[in-house]
C-alpha cells in the first residue's frame, strides 16, 4: 500500500546559526503541520518500488539544499540537492517581512498587522511555487507542504 508521505523531518542543527524564539515558534509549528498532514513522493524512490512513507533530513551545504531521504525504518533511498540561488531573495524578503510583522505584533493596529500578514503571506506563496517548480521531476508534492518545506528552508538559511 502506498503512502506518499513524510513521517519524521530532521534539520541539521549544524547548519543553523543563529534563531530566536520566533523563528524557533515558527520550525516548531511547520514540523508540526508537515508530520500531520503532507504529500511527498520522491520520484526515483518510487520508481525504484519503494512507496513510502519517508523520513527526510534537510541541511544546507556550500549554497546548496540537501534532503537526504530515507524509508521508514532510516535506510537511505536517495539525496537530492537544489541550488539556493534563486531562494536568496525570496528568503531575504521573507524575513525582512515576519522581523515586521512581529515587531507590528507588538505594537501596531490590527489593520496594519493584517496588511503586513497578506505581505508575508503572498511571499510565502510565491516562494512555494518556485519550490514545487525546483522539484519538478524529482519529487511531487502539495501546496501546503511545499509553504512548509519554505519556512524550514529559511530556518536552515539563517546567517549570523
Amino acid at each position: 500500500m502506498s503512502d506518499p508521505r513524510i513521517i519524521d523531518i530532521e534539520l541539521d542543527e549544524a547548519t543553523i546559526l543563529r534563531r530566536n524564539a520566533d523563528i524557533e515558534q515558527e520550525r516548531r509549528i511547520a514540523i508540526h503541520d508537515l508530520k500531520e498532514d503532507n504529500t511527498f513522493k520522491p520520484l526515483r524512490a518510487w520508481e525504484a518500488g519503494y512507496t513510502g512513507p519517508y523520513r527526510l533530513r534537510l541541511s544546507v551545504n556550500d549554497g546548496r539544499l540537501t534532503m537526504d531521504i530515507s524509508d521508514e525504518h532510516g535506510n537511505p533511498l536517495e539525496t537530492l540537492m537544489l541550488g539556493l540561488g534563486r531562494f536568496r531573495r525570496p528568503i531575504r524578503e521573507y524575513f525582512a517581512i515576519c522581523d515586521s510583522y512581529y515587531q507590528a505584533i507588538r505594537k501596531a493596529t490590527a489593520a496594519e498587522i493584517e496588511t503586513i500578514d497578506m505581505a508575508r503571506r503572498g511571499l510565502h506563496d510565491s516562494a512555494a511555487e518556485l519550490l514545487v517548480e525546483r522539484l519538478e521531476g524529482k519529487v511531487e508534492t502539495d501546496w501546503p507542504t511545499a509553504r512548509r518545506l519554505f519556512t524550514l528552508i529559511c530556518v536552515l538559511h539563517i546567517r549570523g
